[in-house]
């Protein structure tokens, strides 16, 4: 499981209901660009961008903040793990889940788009937005590397706005994100939608379903969209199956007071 901060959500009540997932072990990726950049490098496929700050300190820019380090060679060290661990998975899943966040990047001055700017100076990058026609062609060039194994693809998209967009900004980077899924399923068998997005927005509908900050949703929401995945992929013994880990999981996770 690949993308945005929800296939952390999701992933982690597959692995409570027993199955064996990898979800975002890079950390959370938003637009399809970095999405690709990962599936590339976790194959192979480039090498990493790394720079320098001022301050002698290296980062990677195609992933979370926490690949940075003093030592170039330990930062390598680190990366280089993480990715090997992903191709490993990609090598032997059968089943890849990608959820996308947004269609705004942001890439280095004349330089290739990141996939987390580790708060280097704003002048540092140009932020755009992808259109349809390129949110489909890296979605196509996923589906075109990926190892024979993988059998199923589902794309999703997150429901979490992205309001420092501006809504209504936030409404056309989700749009161009469906019709770009929309594009890539009408000619790929291996490949479906999961309607996460409109389960949250046109089913929920109701601020009480998220957190906070208003922005994510809240665990009860996160359940209702499982459930409902439950239903859209499981069979009924693979829904048998997952409730009785689920029941052992919650066992294991109970602490008696002495």
């Amino acid at each position: 499981m690949l993308g945005s901060c929800f296939t952390d959500n999701v992933g982690t009540l597959l692995n409570r209901d027993g199955f064996d997932v990898m979800h975002n072990p890079l950390g959370p990726l938003y637009n399809p660009a970095s999405l690709l950049r990962a599936v590339e490098l976790a194959l192979g496929i480039g090498e990493p961008t790394i720079i320098q700050e001022a301050s002698g300190a290296w980062h990677c820019l195609d992933f979370a903040s926490r690949y940075s380090d003093p030592d170039h060679q330990r930062l390598m060290e680190k990366v280089y793990a993480d990715l090997q661990a992903l191709g490993y998975a990609l090598h032997t899943a059968t089943t890849l889940i990608i959820t996308l966040g947004t269609s705004f990047v942001f890439s280095l001055v004349d330089g290739p788009i990141v996939g987390n700017c580790h708060k280097f100076p704003v002048q540092t990058f140009t932020r755009y937005r992808l259109s349809t026609e390129e949110n489909a062609l890296c979605l196509r060039k996923i589906l075109s590397i990926l190892p024979a194994n993988i059998q199923h693809v589902i794309f999703t998209v997150s429901p979490i706005r992205h309001v420092g967009d501006g809504l209504h900004a936030n409404q056309l980077s989700k749009a161009a994100l469906l019709l770009a899924i929309d594009q890539i399923i009408a000619v790929n068998d291996i490949a479906n939608y999961f309607p996460a997005y409109e389960l949250v927005l046109d089913d929920l509908r109701d601020y009480r379903f998220y957190a906070a900050d208003m922005k994510h949703p809240s665990d009860v929401a996160v359940e209702y969209i499982y459930e409902k995945f439950v239903q859209t992929y499981f069979s009924p013994a693979t829904t048998a199956a997952a409730l009785a880990a689920r029941k052992q999981s919650l066992r294991a996770a109970h602490r008696p007071i002495l």
